[in-house]
């Protein structure tokens, strides 16, 4: 078994990497046009002019299949859907699987858990939402997300929302903050819609937009866990609340206008959601980036500053430009970026030149998400995880259907999740999740009980792996589409082939098989 594991594992490792200019690497690549030249395109093409570089090959559709089904639904395609998008002859079948993609469900649950992330939704410490408020703001989040709501109106309704955290979910954006404080939130509110980190500013440009949030009241009710957020009119008569508000300076450095008994919290929206202000648009055309390539062209996305500019800030201002005019419509941005050749382009490098992968000159190779990973797992296996929390309150479990990309809270865990390292939703910050691999979670790949229980006992391998056939090309193909999505080489099938005759049970050869992909670099990385 270790010899064909190290086969294996050499084969599909030895194309991962950058090689030097050579013909396309099969099953990863293709010579063939696969779309046509967008804005993005170009404008990515004459980065790597000026620079000197050349561009990755095609990916061939094997990849494609498996990279958009991740990077828009956070799943992997079944077998069924794999084959038929590789036998379809259609020369325009990638942009028709995007836009039936980006309207599935299942791109809602994945896109509501990057905002999740982003907006801080946890239950428990440092956030403390506590459980009722959670699944409230959830659900809301993933409406908007559902309804494709414009992003600005999206982030309208959470800047300047007031009432019961429960029945105005919305307002729990301000309950995520920590401490409460006016600074602390004027923080968040510059960290998740203008990429500004709290050490990027001095104390005085923080006192300026601290002001817009000083007259917030959180207020508690009778029933268990309500609290109110409101404007608070009352502290907005005194001589104290003037003084705080002749102070506001926007992050622009002009003064508003502000009249007593006024909501300052409106007139600070008005300004950052003006389309011709960058401090807003360019942080969220970068951040779709970024979640589309797993890199941004300001990386990382939340540096926002003068001293971090965009690798190419004639693309970034297209982006801005788009997304303006579609009226801040984010599904649209996607389905630009992701018909892009740009996007398309293989994942092994053309160069060693570091400089090739900050520039998109081939596709950022990157692990999958913990929730995704085990998503994909039990997908392929048939078999169902544990999700649980210790505060007995009042989701301590969940279905053991549950997807991980669609829970709601951060506070409910596995130890899976917590060794993949899912985002802990304490900060906002793109480091609340590690994307590092560990020999930990090697070791549990390779050798726990845990994932050989999966592959097993699972119920969708188990007919696969004990087919009547087993020894036969059918069945190995199968796996590989179920697995990697795509089918085996005619290399990959001859070291199958010579692992059945060494002499191995034939019970065992695609049982053997499943652990290998499982435990290869193909299946762990988007690439």
């Amino acid at each position: 078994m270790r010899r064909f594991w190290l086969c294996i594992l050499y084969v599909v490792a030895g194309l991962v990497g950058a090689v030097e200019a050579r013909p396309p690497v099969a099953p990863f690549e293709t010579d063939e046009q696969t779309t046509r030249t967008t804005p993005i395109d170009r404008l990515v093409a004459d980065r790597l002019k000026r620079l000197g570089l050349e561009p990755a090959y095609p990916c061939s559709d094997g990849v494609f299949v498996r990279r958009v089904y991740l990077d828009v639904t956070g799943t992997l395609p079944t077998a069924k859907d794999a084959r038929r998008f590789l036998n379809d002859r259609d020369p325009d079948k990638r942009r028709k699987l995007i836009d039936h993609l980006l309207d599935s469900n299942q791109y809602v649950d994945y896109w509501t858990m990057k905002w999740c992330d982003l907006l801080r939704v946890k239950s428990e410490f440092p956030i403390n939402l506590w459980p009722n408020a959670v699944q409230a703001y959830h659900r809301w989040i993933r409406d908007c997300v559902r309804r494709n709501v414009p992003y600005d109106r999206f982030v309208r309704q959470m800047l300047t929302a007031s009432g019961s955290n429960f029945r105005k979910p919305q307002v729990n954006f301000y309950r995520a903050v920590q401490s409460r404080k006016p600074k602390e939130i004027a923080q968040a509110v510059a960290l998740s819609f203008m990429g500004v980190r709290p050490e990027t500013w001095s104390e005085k440009q923080w006192a300026g937009m601290a002001a817009f949030f000083s007259q917030i009241a959180f207020k508690r009710t009778d029933e268990w866990k309500e609290e109110l957020v409101l404007f608070d009119l009352e502290h907005a008569k005194s001589e104290e609340a003037a003084k705080t508000l002749r102070a506001a300076v926007f992050p622009d450095g002009t003064r508003p206008d502000l009249r007593p008994g006024q909501d300052p919290r409106m007139e600070f929206a008005d300004w950052l959601l003006t389309p011709d202000n960058p401090w807003f648009t360019r942080q969220i055309a970068n951040r779709v980036w970024y979640w589309l390539f797993g890199r941004g062209l300001i990386h990382p996305p939340d540096d926002i500053r003068p001293d971090n500019p965009p690798v190419n800030p004639e693309l970034l201002g297209y982006l801005e430009r788009e997304l303006v005019r579609s009226g801040y419509d984010l599904k649209q941005l996607c389905r630009l970026i992701l018909n892009s050749a740009t996007y398309q382009r293989s994942h092994i490098s053309p160069t060693e030149d570091e400089r090739g992968a900050a520039n998109f000159a081939c596709y950022p190779v990157r692990r999958l998400e913990a929730e995704v990973l085990i998503d994909a797992l039990c997908q392929i296996t048939g078999t169902t995880e544990q999700y649980s929390t210790i505060i007995p309150e009042p989701y301590t479990f969940l279905p053991e259907d549950q997807r991980a990309v669609s829970m709601a809270d951060a506070s409910i865990t596995s130890p899976f999740l917590e060794k993949f390292g899912r985002c802990s939703r304490d900060t906002g910050l793109v480091s609340d999740r590690s994307d590092l691999t560990t020999a930990a979670q090697r070791l549990h790949m390779l050798n726990s009980s845990h994932i050989r229980r999966k592959i097993e006992s699972g119920p969708k391998l188990q007919p696969l792996i004990h087919w009547s056939r087993a020894n036969s090309d059918e069945a190995i193909a199968e796996l590989y589409l179920t697995i990697l999505s795509r089918l085996p080489t005619d290399e990959e099938l001859q070291i199958v082939k010579a692992y059945r005759k060494s002499g191995t049970g034939r019970g065992r050869v695609l049982r053997d098989l499943a652990w290998a992909l499982i435990n290869s670099p193909e299946f762990w990385f988007r690439h």
